[in-house]
């Protein structure tokens, strides 16, 4: 009974792979045949000042954004959880940033976002305070600044939903219980409601660090990697890589992407694990 799956996993992820890492050892330039370098391009990779920067950029965004996230995401799901007129229009309007494609999304903050011709800096002129927004696309620090809070904003809705799913399945008799043994708010909160939304913290940590190390739209749409090459992060350097005529060597950071990503997700999966 498990032939099925077995071969639809080994069709669709351990062949790929296995090529991908194949690829990896080659110089092929996508078009000629490859040849056999073994580990240069992996050599190559750490030799690169660009690419060092770029795990830097992308390392920094996912320390922000991630963290970010979560909090924001359960203070969401707390909020959410209580019973007010409007809780159903409120879920949506905060979940509704995350249909939209990040591509779209980013290209409307940038216009949003434009010095001297954009909706911000118009309402900041309205009271006076225009040299607030600056040239922002022009600052390293103002460009991560503000790539980790749109981010933020449009994704915090999903992970508001997952919480909040852990929210509302637990028992209100837990929450009576501690209340009849003298618990206040916050000691609620952390015997009964953080242990109880552990599966559900586990499944936002590792969803967002995995999408806050392989961020590729959102920066393609606002800075483009810029300026220069500040902003560039790995997915980004991997896909230019690999349209430059470097196919084997783009395969070969792709690869070191998956571990990057693999480690922080398996610390934060041990970190997460149910105990009794």
């Amino acid at each position: 009974m498990a032939v099925p799956a077995f071969l639809l996993f080994a069709v669709f992820f351990l062949y790929p792979l296995s090529q991908g890492i194949w690829m990896s050892l080659t110089d092929w330039d996508g078009i000629s045949r490859a040849n056999f370098i073994g580990l240069r391009n992996f050599f190559d990779f750490f030799k690169d000042s660009r690419a060092i920067a770029d795990i830097k950029n992308t390392l920094i965004f996912a320390l922000g954004s991630a963290p970010l996230l979560n909090l924001v995401g359960l203070g969401y799901a707390l909020l959410m959880n209580g019973k007010f007129k409007g809780k159903g229009i409120a879920r949506v309007m905060i979940y509704l940033p995350a249909i939209i494609s990040p591509l779209i999304m980013g290209y409307i903050w940038y216009m949003l976002l434009q010095p001297d011709r954009g909706f911000v800096f118009h309402a900041l002129d309205l009271i006076g305070k225009s040299s607030l927004l600056g040239n922002w696309l022009g600052d390293y620090t103002a460009c991560m600044v503000v790539l980790v809070l749109v981010n933020v904003w449009q994704y915090a809705g999903m992970t508001m939903v997952i919480y909040l799913a852990g929210l509302q399945s637990i028992p209100d008799e837990l929450y009576e219980s501690a209340k009849i043994d003298g618990a206040g708010f916050w000691d609620s909160f952390r015997y009964v409601t953080m242990p109880m939304l552990l599966p559900s913290i586990r499944i936002n940590v590792v969803t967002n660090i995995i999408g806050s190390l392989a961020v590729f739209d959102i920066v393609m749409a606002l800075t483009d990697g810029g300026p220069g090459y500040a902003t560039e992060t790995l997915s980004i350097y991997i896909m230019r890589m690999c349209y430059g005529s470097k196919t084997g060597y783009s395969t070969a950071v792709a690869i070191i992407m998956f571990f990057i990503i693999l480690i922080p997700v398996m610390i934060s999966m041990r970190l997460t694990r149910e105990k009794e």
